[in-house]
C-alpha cells in the first residue's frame, strides 16, 4: 500500500507541476537513490561492466542509469498530457514502420519483442495512437491498486493489457484477431524460461515470444523505444523474423533456443549501443 500512495503522489506532482520543474525534482530523487542504495548501485555497475565489456565503469555512467529510470517514470506518468499526434510527429523518429504493416497484412498477428531499455511503456502508447492494434503482456504487481494504476496508464491510448497469469490463452486469442502483442524478452520473472548465453553470461531468458510465434505462425518483430541526447526519441523497428516451424504439439527447447537466439542478438546489440538506458537493477547473473 505504501508503494501505491508513493506512486499516486508522484503521479499528482507530475501532472500539476511544469515539466521542467518535475524533471528537476525527479533528477534530485534519482541522485538520492543512487547515493543511498548501495545494492542497486552495485547491480547497475556490474551490468554495465557486462554490457560494455569493461572492468571500469565511470560513476557518471552508473548515475545515468538511475536518471534514465527517473525519466522513464516521469514520461510514463505524464503520457496522457504529452502524447499527441503532433508530439509524435515532432519528437519521435520511427524507423521502418512499414514492417508492422507488412506483418498485419498477412493476417496472423505479430509479436513485438523488446527489452527493459529506453521507455518501452511509451512505445506501447505510441503504436495505438498511430492506429496499430496493440496488446501488451504485463507482469501483475503484488499490490492490486498499483497494478490497476499502471494498467490504466497503459490502456489510456488504446492498448490492451494481458496479465501473465492468463497470457497463454489470451495471447493466442489476440494473435488470431490479427493484433500485435508486445513482450519484454530480456528478463524472466518466473522459473519457466530457458538458460541461455546473454551478453556473455548464462541467464534465464523468457521463452514466451518464441513459444507463441512457433505455436501460431505469427512473426516476431524486434522494436525498441530509445531516448536521444537532444531530448527526442527513436523507435527502431527490425525486419520480421518468421518462425521456422508451426507446431501444434509440444515445442522442444532446442527449437525455441535456436529461434530465440535470432532476436536475443538484436536485443544484445541495442543494449551495447545504449547501456545507460538498460534499466535493470538486479545483476544479470541473478536474473
Amino acid at each position: 500500500m505504501g508503494n501505491y500512495y508513493l506512486y499516486r503522489i508522484g503521479q499528482f506532482f507530475a501532472k500539476v507541476l511544469p515539466l521542467g520543474m518535475s524533471s528537476v525534482l525527479v533528477m534530485f530523487l534519482c541522485d538520492l537513490h543512487y547515493c543511498f542504495s548501495r545494492a542497486d548501485r552495485q547491480a547497475v555497475e556490474n551490468n554495465l561492466k557486462i554490457a560494455t565489456k569493461s572492468e571500469h565503469v565511470p560513476s557518471a555512467q552508473v548515475r545515468a542509469v538511475f536518471r534514465n529510470f527517473g525519466k522513464y517514470l516521469l514520461e510514463f506518468f505524464t503520457m496522457t498530457r504529452r502524447l499527441t499526434p503532433a508530439f509524435i510527429e515532432s519528437n519521435i523518429h520511427i524507423k521502418n514502420i512499414g514492417y508492422l504493416n507488412d506483418v498485419l497484412q498477412k493476417g496472423k498477428g505479430g509479436i513485438i519483442v523488446s527489452a527493459h531499455i529506453g521507455n518501452w511503456e511509451m512505445g506501447g502508447a505510441v503504436l495505438p495512437i498511430l492506429g496499430f492494434p496493440l496488446s501488451v503482456v504485463a507482469l501483475a504487481h503484488k499490490d492490486p491498486l498499483v497494478n490497476a494504476l499502471f494498467n490504466a496508464q497503459r490502456e489510456a491510448f488504446g492498448a490492451m493489457v494481458i496479465q501473465t497469469d492468463v497470457a497463454v490463452r489470451r495471447v493466442v486469442e489476440h494473435l488470431h484477431r490479427n493484433r500485435l502483442v508486445a513482450i519484454l524478452a530480456d528478463r524472466d520473472f518466473g522459473s519457466r524460461g530457458i538458460m541461455m548465453d546473454f551478453l556473455g553470461h548464462r541467464t534465464m531468458i523468457p521463452k514466451g515470444a518464441a513459444f507463441f510465434s512457433l505455436k501460431t505462425g505469427a512473426p516476431i518483430v524486434p522494436l525498441f523505444f530509445l531516448r536521444r541526447d537532444d531530448g527526442h526519441y527513436d523507435i527502431n523497428i527490425y525486419p520480421p523474423i518468421e518462425p521456422p516451424v508451426s507446431a501444434a504439439g509440444k515445442i522442444s527447447d532446442e527449437v525455441a533456443i535456436e529461434y530465440m537466439q535470432q532476436y536475443l542478438t538484436i536485443i544484445e546489440d541495442e543494449i551495447k549501443k545504449n547501456p545507460s538506458q538498460w534499466l535493470l537493477f538486479r545483476e544479470l547473473g541473478q536474473l
